[in-house]
């Protein structure tokens, strides 16, 4: 395939080698996936820059600032919501453990929190959006923000997992909301907002937290009875 540039310098492929492709618009469909490819990218870059600066960005004010049509924007996102999951590509982590996992309870707790910790800290601009907006939100519609689905609680739980043999489900579940209400977005804003820590100590106080939380459960738990 050749490369070729126009007079503006803009790369592009000799139509020579696209000859005879399905075309819509009158332009080759490998041409038109290869612009939208770059139209949805740029959106989403815009979107994430929106929700980062703290704002809650519509169709609209994204494809204003895309420099792209509105009919073009609503054809990637058709709402709100949309554009929200298009900005936290984070959401689709299924799991924070590594594949092959420490059997220990306590040790799979420490890899996991780390890194929801972690998270938090890369993503706390977008993080206290989300949090702020839900707050602002009607509580029924809470589940409609992406970062707000208790993502880190099926975290915990998987973490936790070697605990159901010997706990209630109850009890493992109480431990779980527990060290979650230690660990979040909340916990951070307070430690930083209203204690004054540095976030490197607040990220250390959440991680400690986590762990004796686990550790006093464990001190004070009786095996369930088979």
């Amino acid at each position: 395939m050749r490369v070729l540039y126009n007079e503006r310098g803009v790369k592009g492929r000799d139509r020579s080698d696209i000859q005879g492709e399905e075309m819509e618009d009158g332009e080759p469909m490998s041409i038109v996936y290869e612009q939208a490819g770059r139209t949805h990218q740029k959106k989403r870059t815009r979107d994430r820059e929106l929700v980062a600066q703290g704002e809650m960005p519509t169709v609209e004010s994204v494809a204003a600032a895309a420099s792209i049509s509105r009919t073009t924007a609503y054809r990637y996102f058709p709402n709100q919501q949309a554009l929200l999951v298009a900005a936290h590509p984070e959401i689709d982590v299924q799991s924070m453990l590594p594949e092959v996992a420490p059997e220990g309870a306590a040790a799979r707790l420490d890899i996991v929190i780390r890194a929801f910790v972690q998270l938090i800290l890369d993503t706390e601009r977008p993080q206290r959006t989300m949090l702020r907006l839900s707050l602002e939100q009607d509580p029924t519609h809470h589940g409609e923000l992406p970062l707000r689905k208790g993502r880190a609680i099926g975290w915990i739980e998987e973490a936790l997992a070697p605990l159901r043999a010997r706990m209630a489900e109850s009890e493992l579940r109480r431990l779980v909301y527990a060290i979650r209400i230690n660990t979040g977005i909340e916990a951070l804003v307070w430690l930083t907002d209203v204690a004054g820590l540095a976030r490197e100590e607040a990220a250390e106080v959440m991680r400690w937290s986590a762990s004796s939380l686990l550790q006093s459960v464990l001190s004070n738990q009786n095996p369930v009875s088979s």
